[in-house]
Formats: C-alpha cells, structure tokens, sequence
C-alpha cells in the first residue's frame, strides 16, 4: 500500500495483438494451457511458455453477429470447459447470432478434435439453447462450470434502456430468460435431452416459471466468477461474484444466490430506479455488496477473488475493474460486520514496476478478468484492431506472504533455512538473473547476505529485487525461482 493508500499491484503483459479479448479459460488437465477468445469469434491456444499456436483452437467468426465498433455487446462472448474436458473434450461457447431478422444469443456445445486436443472439431457443434435478444445491448454472455457440475449462463435484460419490455420489465418476469442467471445440467447428454434441469433449481414448481432459472432481477451481468475458498480452512468456497452493470448511475458488485431477486428494474445499485416497482414491498431483493457511482466507471468488470499461490496476503480480495475508466479496484470482507471494504488499486509497469505518485496508470477497455490453474490473476484489455492484450497482476515486492503453496498444496510457512556462500559484498536477488534458486532442486548457488568480514556462511530472505544489506542472518524464504547477483 503507498502514502495515498492504493494496493500496489504490478502489470506484466504476457499476450498482445488480440482482437478484443473478452475471455480466458485454462484447460485444467494438467497441460497448463489456456485459450484466448477474441469477440469477432476466434479462440486462441496459449502454451505454458506464453507462446501461442499458430491454428486457432475455435474459429466460428463467420456465424458470430458482431461489427468493428468497439462498444457493440454482440459476438462471441463466453466460453467454458466442461469440468471433464480432460477425458470428454466438451467445450461450451456464449455467441450472438444472426437468424433472418432476428438476434440471438447462443449457447453451444463442441467437441475437442480426436486427432489435434488443440483444435475443436466444428462440425461437432450442438445448439444447446437459444433467447432472442429484442435489442442490440445488453446480451450479457458469461458461461461458467459450479462447484455442484452445472452450467451456469448469465443472460441480459434484452436491451434499450429501463428494461422497458412489459409491466414489470424481463428481469422481474421469471417466465422469460432474459435478465437470469439459469443453471441447467449439460452432463450425460449424449443421448436424449441436451440439457436437464437440476431438481433443486428454485422455481421448477412454479407454473408461470422457467424451471432454468437460478437468480432473477439482474440488469446485464458481466463477468462472474465463483470463489475457490481459502487454501486451508476452504471459507467463503463456492461464493457466486458477479459486476452488473447499471443504468446511468452506478455500477454494482453481487454475489448471486439461489432463488434471490436483485432488484433491477427497481433498484439500480442501492437506490431506487423505477419508483413504483421499489416501492412494492413485495419485492424481496438483495442488496449488492458493493455500488460505485459514474463518477469513479461506468461500466462495471466482474473478478475473481484471489486464492494463488503467489501473493498468498491477497487471499480472499476480490479484485475487479470499470471498462470506461480503467480502473482496477478491490474488495476485502470485513469478517466481523460482513461489510465489504473497497481499495483502489495502482498498478505499476516497467520492469522496475514503477508508480506514477498521485496520477495512477488507467487502462481504459478493461473486458475481463481470468485465472490460470493455479489460481493467479490477470486481466484482457480491449482492442478492435489487434491492440488487446492479456496482463497477469503481480503483487508489489514491499509485502510479505505469510504462507505459500508447495507442492500443489497450500501450507502455512514454516522455516526454510538455505546456505549461500560467497565473498564479502552485496548481494542482489532478482527473478530475472541466473543461477537460480528453485525451492525442491539442489544445486550449488553463490551467494550470501548480512555477511562480515571472513565470513562465508549466511543463510537469509531472498525476495525478488531485495537488496540483502544488514538483515538479520536468518529468515524465511518463499516458493518460486529466484536469481542471484553478487557485487564486491
């Protein structure tokens, strides 16, 4: 945190020349790739050295409804991997199509190639479901996996503005899809229904009810996320985080719920929208966690919270941002009020990770958030004309893990006590300079800190960029590569 108190986070781009990015989903079996998709229709591979196939994973630009306008809410706008991808090859894409004169939005299903795991077959493809969409805005286009095995889809009011369809507008009418979250169960789907609706779904045995519906009342949610839970003690796992953009005023964070109302048309954040719909008490909505007026963005980007491996002190902040006005922000849960407090985040570049003092770094177009399957965060800027990019957060070097992951699992911190030798003189340890120290591998490292004279032996923290003068002899270190540069 600096003098002005913003969390200080570092930038570091890792993927260039994409037409807007508006997601990324790591494959989850273990090759540690992730896939890149572009709005225009196109989803890309990445491997784990960041570089990327020169085949597209998916390419369906041809059927996406989309335009070079960088504000148009239509094309292909979410993408999910079956949680059995490994062994069944399923993919799952959120993309707006054109059928004679009407809009709609598409949820379908493919299937990994049986010859190439880094291509999907197209030919594959099963329409799991279609909504009309009445307008051009406001398509919403989220796609996620739960905890529970089912698919979640996050599907818009239908556009214009006020929600102006009916008495009550579709995000208050449970018998139409569109301003919904809907959960339905796509597993075990290759014979019969293509899809199936979970028995404890709120509204099956409501007559007027869509039986798909999880969560009603929403305006057009964009980008959500589910809580992977504290490392240890698993708090807080399975929490629904959504940003649902508002109307003229603010700008809202929710964590969704089985069966709740959140208020749009009524409500617009925390205040009333349409007068007479906020005061009928029978409306029982749920309040956002969190609301921010147009002054600050307007147009809110859901995250993650945090749960990596690498920044384990940022456990538990939910990290999000604003598409207009670029900047990035956070929420921490008060355990004791279970009020959400908010900090602003500044990030830093270079490869110094440099902070601009009073005037932060913005980056307007911020279109979504990702995570890879360790748990660590990044984000995708948007660009029509190959200018979008994907940056992973890092967090500052003046903060201290107080626990780490070892092995693939998360352990609280015990003490690690390594050996450097090396001659009197300064040490530097940077994440960039060989040899290295990998936590796990023997090797023989020069190196040492808080030495005297004729003295060889030391043992002490290595932090990447930290300049080991007078520090006590022993700490403790944390996991990741760390490099060593000795000046006399």
């Amino acid at each position: 945190m600096d003098y002005y108190g913003c969390l200080q986070l570092c930038l570091e781009e890792v993927a260039n020349g994409l037409r807007n990015p508006v997601a990324m989903v790591h494959a989850n079996d273990g090759t540690h790739r992730f896939f890149v998709a572009e709005q225009v229709g196109v989803v890309w591979t990445y491997l784990p050295d960041r570089s990327r196939l020169e085949e597209p994973f998916l390419n369906i630009s041809k059927a996406v409804l989309t335009s070079p306008w960088e504000g148009d809410e239509r094309g292909f706008l979410g993408i999910a991997l079956h949680p059995n991808f490994k062994h069944n090859g399923k993919v799952y894409v959120y993309y707006s199509v054109e059928i004679g004169f009407d809009e709609i939005i598409r949820i379908s299903e493919f299937r990994v190639s049986s010859h190439d795991t880094n291509t999907v077959d197209h030919s594959s493809e099963r329409i799991i479901l279609e909504v009309e969409e009445p307008a051009s805005n406001h398509n919403g286009g989220e796609l996620l996996f739960g905890p529970d095995g089912y698919l979640y889809i996050f599907i818009g009011d239908g556009g214009m503005a006020g929600d102006p369809f009916g008495k009550f507008g579709n995000a208050q009418n449970k018998s139409a899809l569109l301003g919904k979250v809907l959960r339905i169960n796509v597993n075990h789907n290759d014979h019969g229904p293509l899809y199936r609706i979970p028995p404890d779904n709120p509204f099956v045995n409501e007559v007027a009810a869509r039986p798909e519906v999880y969560a009603y009342g929403v305006r057009n949610m964009w980008r959500c996320s589910f809580d992977r839970g504290d490392p240890i003690t698993k708090e807080g796992k399975g929490r629904l985080f959504c940003g649902d953009v508002g109307q003229n005023k603010f700008e809202e964070v929710d964590i969704v719920e089985k069966g709740r109302n959140y208020g749009w048309r009524a409500k617009e954040g925390f205040s009333c929208y349409d007068k007479k719909l906020c005061a009928n008490s029978s409306l029982d909505d749920v309040l956002p966690i969190y609301a921010y007026p147009h002054k600050v963005g307007k147009s809110v980007t859901g995250g993650y919270v945090y749960r990596g491996c690498e920044y384990p002190n940022l456990n538990g902040l939910y990290i999000f941002g604003d598409f207009m006005s670029g900047r990035l922000m956070s929420l921490r849960e008060n355990r004791d009020t279970g009020e959400w407090q908010y900090q602003e985040i500044c990030m830093g570049t270079g490869q110094t990770c440099m902070f601009p003092g009073l005037i932060n770094n913005y980056y307007q177009y911020i279109i979504s958030f990702a995570e890879d399957e360790a748990g660590n965060r990044g984000w995708l800027k948007s660009g029509t004309t190959e200018k979008g990019r994907l940056c992973p957060l890092q967090q500052h070097l003046s903060f201290l893990p107080s626990s780490s992951c070892w092995g693939g699992r998360v352990v609280q911190m015990t003490p690690l006590q390594v050996p450097l030798q090396a001659p009197v003189g300064r040490l530097e340890m940077t994440s960039s300079h060989i040899p290295a120290w990998d936590p796990g591998q023997r090797g023989d490292y020069g190196g040492g800190g808080g030495l005297k004279d004729h003295d060889v032996h030391s043992t002490s923290l290595v932090l990447k960029g930290q300049f080991l003068q007078d520090v006590h002899p022993v700490r403790t270190y944390i996991s990741g590569p760390y490099g060593v540069k000795h000046r006399v």
